[in-house]
């Protein structure tokens, strides 16, 4: 069925869909013991842009990184806090202060031993505003880090901040570095995780190589090299040939014929991300609400799920993660409803044939760019002259995300599963990933009062009230959650621990190919 004939039917319209993020393939294997040695060739469907943990804001890079790095603390499958760098960890009776007793003997891949001083020194890296950290604001209240001895670091905070340890759990704000290393982490990152790094060839591939002396026991691979192919039919076809041993994002197409493959394995899992279009709240029409709403109301989120992501995921109008206690349940996508938007154009003053928009989507997410295309019939019905600007990953990041030059995009998150990570960050004034200009005080208000609220309840009641108003105002439209897919060769082992808890990352630590 192609893709008009899949639009035009509505016997495939996806029913409810199962929450679940684990490992689910369409051919178990016997159990096995791990083999030791060999190159895993992974087919990476997005390019890896600046290679400083502390510095990057994509999920493509984080995806490799987080083989490199490790962070003081990480989450297990159900998000509860557990140590990682760490061997313990307490909060003060009051909120105001963290202790972290660090396990001893942790090597950095250039031979140094971690101690307390690294800790301060990357979260201090992080914090100072000339390192152009993402996430800088996590340290915002952080007064004082102290290191009593070599493994202890006691971290004093100005004033509470209850979402301050999930947020470092992260990666992105959490990582640690060897102290002086900053200077050279974005060509040659140095970090505590199972793999080093060895390779960057900008747009073509990554190079690691396993970390014998890696704090949780080598990984069994030798190496695993990360090869950037973002055309689907080029990676699946590298899949089939053997010249790639595993692939991400199966093309959507093609997902049920390769799960009906003997010859190949499968993971899939739901959520991966969730993705949304964004209006720029600088350009003149998109000040004004009803114009926002407009738009909205011309999107009709079901077929475009089905059009450009063939239904492999569920369209929502909250972007919080889907089992998270903060995810409001009680919001519902807006129907499609043409007259209604001509309606709220015409309110704002805008006659048929006077909004023309151009739409930035980048060929990196190729499923961006077909979604924008279908879009383009339903703005014309609408009255509105759409049309697409075709840009590479790095010319999006450059225009879109750093210079916010802009009118309407598209794009997708990946790893905010903790509230704080996913509404301050990108939908207050200040928020590092607030590329649209969005500056709502009510949404400021919200996001900062969840900050200094301890009760697990009642600050998820304040998110909720933050998703209200992001909807109300259609401060973007929401879409939709997409579905994580892994197509791989039988020789790869060990697929059922490769996905991190967050949807997106990918770990190898126990990742494995047969002799």
């Amino acid at each position: 069925m192609n893709r008009r004939e899949l639009m035009k039917s509505t016997a495939v319209l996806m029913g409810g869909a199962a929450f679940f993020s684990t490992f689910t393939p369409s051919s178990l294997l016997a159990q096995e013991t791990p083999s030791k040695g060999g190159t895993l060739v992974w087919g990476h469907s997005e390019t890896v842009q600046n290679l400083d943990m502390h510095q990057t804001g994509t999920a493509s890079t984080s995806r490799v990184l987080q083989n490199v790095h490790c962070s003081l603390i990480t989450v297990d499958k159900d998000f509860n806090l557990v140590p990682m760098l760490a061997e313990s960890f307490e909060e003060g009776g009051d909120g105001l202060s963290y202790t972290f007793k660090l396990k001893p003997g942790v090597k950095f891949h250039n031979g140094k031993t971690m101690t307390s001083a690294d800790v301060k020194y990357s979260f201090e890296r992080v914090k100072n505003p000339a390192t152009g950290a993402v996430n800088f604001e996590v340290f915002n209240d952080v007064s004082a880090i102290e290191t009593p001895d070599d493994l202890t670091v006691v971290i004093k905070m100005a004033k509470v901040n209850a979402p301050f340890l999930s947020r470092i759990a992260e990666n992105g704000a959490g990582v640690i570095m060897p102290e002086g290393s900053g200077d050279v982490q974005g060509k040659t990152p140095i970090g505590a995780g199972p793999f080093k790094f060895v390779a960057y060839e900008p747009g073509v591939r990554v190079e690691l190589e396993r970390f014998d002396e890696y704090f949780d026991g080598p990984a069994y691979l030798d190496k695993v090299i990360a090869r950037e192919i973002t055309e689907p039919t080029v990676r699946l076809t590298g899949l089939r040939t053997g010249e790639l041993h595993m692939i991400n994002d199966i093309p959507a197409d093609r997902i049920e014929e390769i799960k009906g493959d003997a010859k190949l394995q499968t993971v899939t899992w739901f959520p991966l991300n969730w993705d949304f279009v964004n209006l720029n709240h600088d350009f003149e029409p998109f000040k004004n609400q009803k114009v926002r709403l407009a738009i909205d109301y011309i999107i009709d989120k079901e077929m475009l799920l089905q059009g450009a992501l063939w239904g492999l995921g569920r369209t929502t109008a909250s972007p919080s993660y889907p089992t998270s206690a903060s995810y409001n349940s009680a919001l519902a996508n807006r129907p499609q409803d043409i007259e209604k938007a001509k309606a709220l154009l015409a309110e704002a003053g805008y006659g048929p044939g006077d909004l023309k928009l151009v739409f930035k989507a980048t060929t990196n997410y190729p499923y961006h760019i077909e979604a924008a295309q279908i879009m383009v019939e339903w703005f014309k019905m609408a009255g509105v002259e759409l049309s697409i600007e075709q840009l590479t990953w790095a010319d999006w990041l450059s225009q879109v995300w750093v210079n916010k030059d802009f009118q309407i995009s598209m794009m997708n998150f990946f790893t905010l599963w903790e509230p704080d990570f996913l509404y301050y960050s990108l939908w207050h004034s200040t928020g590092a990933f607030n590329y649209r200009h969005i500056n709502d005080p009510a949404i400021d208000e919200l996001v900062s009062k969840a900050r200094v609220t301890v009760d697990p309840a009642a600050r998820a009641d304040i998110y909720k009230e933050a998703q209200q108003r992001i909807f109300d105002e259609v401060h973007d439209v929401i879409l939709w959650f997409r579905n994580g897919t892994i197509g791989a060769q039988p020789a790869v082992g060990g697929l059922d621990t490769i996905v991190h808890p967050n949807g997106s990352n990918l770990n190898f630590h126990k990742v494995w190919l047969k002799a």
